[in-house]
């Protein structure tokens, strides 16, 4: 019995080309000026980024968006700076209307839902917060990102089932990288695929989901 519900944002409760072709280059245009803009904010992220990668943090960072590396640093400064975009009217959260629909279902049902994305907390709260169905957020009983640990080891999602206080084979992920589906069932947690474009996986849409008949 599914007793909570752990879901990725990018490609699966939203769009890849809304992270990718949107938010990753608003993020990237803007990181010289907003560190400029905001010295004290930044100065901890730039001084974590030198310590990984000796040289000029912001060459460092944007190579890391170019090659789409998931540290946490950038992870965090991106969060940052779509907070303004976000709060600015530049964008608003993409969110499949499946997606809604089956978050909203299972909420009103009862069970707890969490996010689990490569994204920082503060930026899957922007998403949801700032989503084109109005904010999500209320939905939701926690977030988690990369510090809770990667997203293709078996030992993230170990530690999601004890915070929540879930025993870790009655939670359900939600991914559309089999990597990470392959890993949280590493854990024991139950998982399902889902490919939106229709290729092989455990699902297309949220739709298909029947919280009794998703397999281990």
């Amino acid at each position: 019995m599914i007793k909570a519900i752990l879901t990725d944002i990018e490609g699966t409760t939203s769009s890849i080309s809304f992270v990718a072709d949107v938010l990753f280059p608003y993020a990237r245009a803007r990181l010289a000026s907003y560190c400029a803009a905001h010295p004290d904010q930044v100065a901890p992220i730039l001084a974590e980024v030198q310590a990984m990668e000796p040289g000029d943090p912001i060459a460092t960072m944007t190579r890391w968006i170019d090659t789409d590396q998931k540290i946490t640093p950038l992870k965090t400064l991106q969060g940052m700076i779509w907070d303004a975009g976000f709060k600015d009217g530049a964008f608003k959260g993409h969110v499949y209307s499946d997606a809604v629909a089956a978050l909203k279902r299972w909420h009103a049902a009862g069970v707890p839902l969490f996010v689990f994305s490569s994204g920082s907390v503060a930026a899957q709260k922007l998403i949801f917060g700032y989503s084109e169905a109005g904010d999500l957020t209320p939905l939701f009983s926690g977030y988690f990102d990369t510090t809770t640990g990667p997203k293709r080891e078996s030992v993230a999602y170990t530690r999601i089932a004890g915070a929540i206080g879930v025993p870790v084979g009655q939670v359900l992920f939600l991914s559309d990288v089999s990597a990470e589906t392959d890993a949280a069932k590493a854990a024991g947690m139950q998982a399902l695929l889902i490919d939106r474009e229709g290729g092989p996986a455990d699902i297309a849409s949220f739709d298909a989901i029947m919280l009794d008949e998703a397999t281990a």
